[in-house]
Formats: structure tokens, sequence, C-alpha cells
């Protein structure tokens, strides 16, 4: 790999973004395209602000904002690193909600609200492991139960991934089934919280805005690219999330009996 390649040598200098803006955006381009891996030692504050032509402050702006969002590691005295990737435990499995209902004797029916493509803006082309601007395919939808709405959902999905997204009937066929007929899944961030629920959820959702909501963030991973990243938005009244699966010590044991 070239020296060109690896470096940050030049800068689109759009004036109609901030500077220290292009520069979070070049380097998050680095990484996502995997010149820059994790544990990689990024160039100095010297060595960038003399190739980019800025100031010391525009790029010490940059790299710190860059940290505080866990892209960046920063060791005093040694130098800017790129930042290992945590990964949450996985709390519960991929399953589709449409079983789980019918496996509990009851009826499942969904509503979509929106399916449309949309724009990456910089938060979700982070998440999405995708440059900002890209498009992605997005669809938002309530889960009832016996007719009492029990969840909904806000997705985003990769289209290289899954090119027929945008054709299928989802008031028939849910997200989470579709994408699992087509693409198997190779790893998985599922990440729980507490959330108090805004107007618009409590209309969807048929809630009191005093009533707290569970909301499970999760991420699906093939072939080392995100499938999807979904939000997933449950009344606490009316669903748990848990799961119960062995532990490393339990598969260390069972493994040498």
């Amino acid at each position: 790999m070239s020296a060109q390649a690896r470096n940050l040598t030049t800068l689109p200098r759009d004036t109609a973004r901030p500077l220290y803006q292009q520069i979070k955006d070049a380097i998050l381009e680095k990484i996502r395209s995997g010149v820059w891996r994790p544990g990689a030692r990024l160039p100095s504050e010297n060595r960038l602000v003399s190739e980019l032509g800025v100031s010391r402050m525009t790029i010490t702006r940059a790299l710190r904002e860059l940290t505080q969002q866990g892209h960046l590691k920063r060791v005093h005295g040694v130098g800017t690193f790129v930042a290992t990737p945590e990964r949450h435990a996985s709390l519960i499995e991929l399953r589709n909600i449409a079983d789980e209902i019918r496996e509990r004797g009851m009826s499942h029916r969904a509503k979509v609200v929106a399916l449309e493509e949309s724009i990456c803006d910089p938060a979700l082309a982070a998440s999405m492991e995708l440059s900002p601007g890209a498009l992605v395919f997005h669809i938002e939808l309530v889960h009832y139960q016996d007719e009492q709405p029990i969840q909904f959902e806000d997705r985003y999905v990769n289209p290289a991934l899954a090119p027929g997204f945008m054709t299928a009937d989802f008031e028939t066929l849910t997200p989470t089934q579709y994408l699992v007929d087509r693409i198997r899944p190779e790893e998985m961030e599922h990440i729980v919280q507490a959330t108090m629920p805004g107007p618009e959820t409590c209309r969807r959702l048929q809630i009191p805005p005093t009533e707290p909501c569970l909301r499970l963030l999760r991420r699906t991973w093939s072939g080392g690219r995100v499938v999807t990243t979904v939000s997933l938005l449950y009344p606490s009244s009316r669903y748990d999330l848990g799961a119960r699966y062995a532990t490393d010590a339990f598969r260390k044991h069972s493994a040498r009996d």
C-alpha cells in the first residue's frame, strides 16, 4: 500500500463544510475502508498540520471529537490510534417477533408507517459503516399482538446486501424474516436502553407519556459488512427482554468432559 493511501494528503476543500468536519470524514473513511485498522497509529498532529495545511486547532478538534465518539484512542505522550470496536454481549437471540407472538397463541399483524430510500447522515453512516451520503433503505412499522401495539420498528438496510428489500410485502412478512431468509448473519450487536417516549411514539404504541419504554438497538453483520441497523421500541408494561445461555466457564468445562 502506498504512503499516499495511508496518509491524509488532501481534502476536498468543500466550502460548505467546516474544515474540522472534512478532516473527521476523511479519517472515518480511512477506518471504514480498512486502510487504517484497529490499533493503527495515526500521523502525528504536527504531520497532519503540515500535510493538510490547516491550523493545529482544527486538527485537535477533529481528533478530540472522534475520540469522544469512540473512533479513536489517544494515549498521552504516545499518539493517537484507531480504537478497537467494543462489542456488547448478546442479550437475546435474533428472533422474528411474529413467531414469538404466535408461539404464545396470539395473532400478529404489522402496519407499515414508512418505506423509503434514505441518505446517510454522518451518524447513520457510522452505524451502517458506510460513507456519509450513501443510499440506504428505511422502514418504519408497528407490530401488533392481538391488535395491541407491542413494538415499533425503525430499520435501515444496506441495499447492496438486500437489493429486493423495497419490493417485499412487510405487512405479511417481517423485515427480520425477510433478511434472515436471504442473508446468514455472522455477527450481531444488541444494546438495551430505557427511554421515555415522545408524543409520536405514544400515539403509535397507544401508551401514556408517563410509561417508559425499552429500546433494543441491533446491528447485524455478514461478510464483514453491516446488513441492517434497527431500533426496536417496546412499551415496558407489555414486553420483557431476556436470555438464557451457557457461560464461557460452563462451555469450557463441558468441552473437557
